[in-house]
């Protein structure tokens, strides 16, 4: 049998859907998750589990015995923590000991997961490509810091030999959002009817699918050292509403409210979370991203990858379709997700 490739954050959302790419390709999959970790997606694939941490250097080199190949998709993404400084820990010194375990091991070849949260947004809606890096001190929230840290440390490791490729997805969708991420609650309230208006801001939307696929592809065709963009289409916060609507037979939300009167209802819902330990559904640090429509370009993983992407609408289905059938849409369930 072919030598196992790891997968890390296979009981997520983007890494379960790398390690079914994968296992769909033929390849043997090994899947480092935490004692602690839900198995939900990863409960009916062929994989071998490895038990351990990102944090854990030893288990991880553990997990990467007699591994030629990563996928390093793990990532604590979150918008708010009682403790933002946890996420900064999970994510960078997460990457730095899986990197330097892979160092180590003397892997042949690394796919590492970053983000579009690593690029600096341009005010005037303009898509964004991978020539425009931000740094940590410009960055808003403690996810987006931690991963311009951790990318920047992958690079440096890349100059000293490692040998990387880099990609960056924007905002996936899609099924299998078992937690759900932050933009899988908004697909839910939005189909329970939880979200009667909208601010002024825009998303670029793509299927988890496209980007376990476009993995692959960086996985084969990338260069080391090369950061790709693994987007879908740029949309609307109002029309992305209006297509959950539509799936779910409600009528869309028709009132556009300005960011300013929500920030005090922000701050309060933060205040409450710190003492149930709920995320909000509103924070400050989205707002604040909110100014920006988060648009981006993945002309250079199209030309050189051969990437492609579907209409974010397919996405925003199945998305709505795998919530619905898990509880999420019309239940007790989705009043608490």
């Amino acid at each position: 049998m072919s030598d196992p490739i790891l997968v890390t954050g296979a009981s997520g959302f983007v890494g379960s859907a790398v390690a079914r790419a994968l296992l769909a390709e033929g390849e043997r999959v090994r899947v480092l998750v935490r004692p602690t970790s839900p198995r939900t997606n990863i409960a009916d694939l062929n994989v071998e589990v490895a038990t351990g941490d990102i944090r854990d250097r030893a288990s991880v080199a553990r997990a990467l015995e007699g591994c030629r190949h990563l996928f390093h998709v793990a990532a604590d993404y979150r918008l708010w923590a009682r403790d933002p400084d946890e996420i900064v820990r999970a994510n960078l010194e997460g990457t730095r000991a899986v990197m330097e375990a892979a160092r180590d091991a003397r892997l042949d070849r690394i796919v590492y997961t970053s983000s579009v949260a690593t690029l600096k947004l341009r005010q005037d809606g303009v898509p964004v490509d991978e020539t425009a890096p931000n740094h940590p001190d410009t960055t808003i929230g403690a996810y987006k810091k931690s991963k311009v840290l951790a990318e920047r440390l992958v690079e440096s490791m890349v100059a000293e030999g490692l040998p990387a490729t880099i990609v960056l997805p924007s905002t996936p969708i899609g099924p299998r959002d078992v937690k759900p991420t932050p933009t899988g609650r908004i697909v839910v309230e939005a189909a329970n009817g939880k979200m009667p208006a909208y601010i002024d801001t825009g998303l670029n939307l793509v299927h988890v699918d496209d980007v376990a696929r476009g993995h692959l592809l960086a996985w084969k065709a990338g260069r080391v050292g090369e950061r790709y963009i693994l987007g879908g289409q740029d949309v609307g916060l109002g029309d992305m509403l209006r297509v959950i609507a539509g799936l779910v037979g409600r009528k869309p939300p028709t009132v556009e409210l300005p960011r300013g009167p929500i920030f005090p209802l922000a701050y309060a819902a933060e205040l409450v979370a710190r003492v149930t330990g709920r995320e909000p559904f509103a924070t400050v640090d989205a707002l604040r991203m909110a100014k920006y429509r988060m648009f981006f370009s993945s002309a250079k993983a199209e030309r050189d990858l051969g990437y492609a992407a579907r209409p974010y609408a397919e996405a925003l289905a199945d998305a709505v379709a795998w919530f619905r059938a898990a509880g999420f849409i019309g239940t007790e369930k989705g009043k608490a997700a």
